[in-house]
């Protein structure tokens, strides 16, 4: 603990034990941890190194890269558009956007778009990085696609693809953009959580590197690829290299954190990911950004069980709200109605309303199996204890 920064309460020590455990190579990486409970944030802890290339340490500033998570913030904006009638949920998504109907996915609602529903899982053909992050371009290729599925028939994960199509469906419903939309309605001041960067925000950013584990998984995930689809899909038709970043690209590369892709590539500190959780269920400093019917909009299960690729699988399988995470036996979480979204290399960023809770566990160091549970472990008892 002698190396762990931050402060926490007295009462919440094992769970500032149990994230100080998670960061082996204070070295080579860092992390950080918030929880806010009853609207207050009772841990705020951080340790390691924020980039071994200068020895920059973590601090209570570092963002970090919130790979999908983001996508969990994303759908917040949805939700409370939603509750305020500015999106249906259960309407075509050619209802807001009629190009998007062409192959035979007129009848696909918002809903199932933000479920993984939409078939639209990676684009058709190569491209370049700089078409991929020009988000209306991106949408526009994808939605003159045939789907890969009968649309709404089942599902699979829309790694990068799920955010210019979302992105797309609310300036259309809206005439706004969703990274902006999501400052207004959700983040409020002060903002240290975002899913379009700044320049002086790209200048507190934590810098990526793989640990030898999450290496050895991007390694093995592309000796398994066979085919042109399987490659552009864990790509986006080669925009982005396996595992998502190398010594300067894919999500190190300030292009991507820019660019409001909303799949991912947003930044933020733990704390203030966990306070935007935390606002969800509970008034926390004076916000409350969805009220009861607009948190059930959301969290209302629209995909559980084998998807597309799961046949003959025993799981266990995700479930999915409308774009968020819902707890389940592949994602242990507080209790199941816990809900949120995590990322990849180890973010995390969630809500409980029983508990009243948000979360936020962020990480430079890319980790090929999840550090959260044991830290969810920790809270969870100190809670119960409670």
């Amino acid at each position: 603990m002698s190396e762990v920064r931050g402060t926490f309460d007295a009462r919440f020590e094992p769970v500032a034990a149990a994230f100080a455990e998670t960061v082996t190579e204070p070295e080579a990486g860092g992390a950080a941890l918030s929880v806010w409970h009853d609207g207050v944030e009772v841990v705020n802890v951080w340790r390691g190194t924020a980039d071994a290339r200068s020895g920059r340490a973590w601090d209570e500033r570092t963002m970090a890269v919130l790979f999908s998570s983001t996508k969990g913030l994303a759908a917040l904006v949805v939700a409370c558009l939603a509750e305020r009638g500015r999106i249906d949920l259960e309407a075509p998504v050619a209802r807001y956007w009629p190009e998007f109907g062409a192959h035979g996915k007129d009848t696909l609602t918002v809903g199932d778009l933000l479920a993984h529903r939409a078939g639209l899982i990676a684009p058709d053909v190569d491209l370049e990085l700089d078409e991929v992050l020009d988000s209306h371009w991106f949408a526009a290729l994808l939605a003159a696609q045939k789907p890969r599925w009968t649309p709404g028939e089942t599902h699979m994960y829309h790694a990068i693809t799920w955010g210019p199509l979302v992105r797309e469906v609310v300036v259309r419903a809206t005439g706004r953009e969703l990274p902006e939309l999501f400052q207004e309605l959700i983040s409020g001041p002060p903002v240290d959580v975002t899913l379009r960067a700044t320049d002086a925000e790209i200048a507190r950013v934590a810098r990526l590197s793989p640990s030898p584990a999450y290496e050895a998984q991007s390694r093995m995930l592309a000796e398994m690829l066979t085919d042109e689809a399987g490659r552009r899909f864990l790509t986006t038709g080669g925009a982005f290299p396996m595992g998502f970043i190398t010594e300067d690209g894919g999500f190190n590369d300030p292009r991507v954190q820019k660019a409001g892709l909303v799949s991912g590539g947003g930044l933020g500190t733990a704390s203030a990911l966990a306070r935007t959780w935390s606002s969800a269920v509970t008034p926390t400093r004076g916000r409350r950004v969805l009220s009861e019917h607009g948190a059930a909009l959301l969290t209302r299960e629209r995909s559980s069980g084998p998807g597309l690729m799961d046949a003959g699988s025993p799981g266990p399988f995700h479930r999915w709200g409308a774009g968020v995470q819902l707890s389940s036996e592949a994602l242990g979480w507080l209790s199941d109605a816990s809900f949120g979204h995590d990322g990849a290399g180890g973010q995390a960023g969630f809500a409980d309303p029983g508990y009243r809770v948000g979360f936020g566990y962020l990480t430079n160091r890319m980790q090929a199996a999840s550090n959260v549970p044991q830290i969810v472990s920790a809270l969870k008892a100190v809670l119960d204890a409670a």
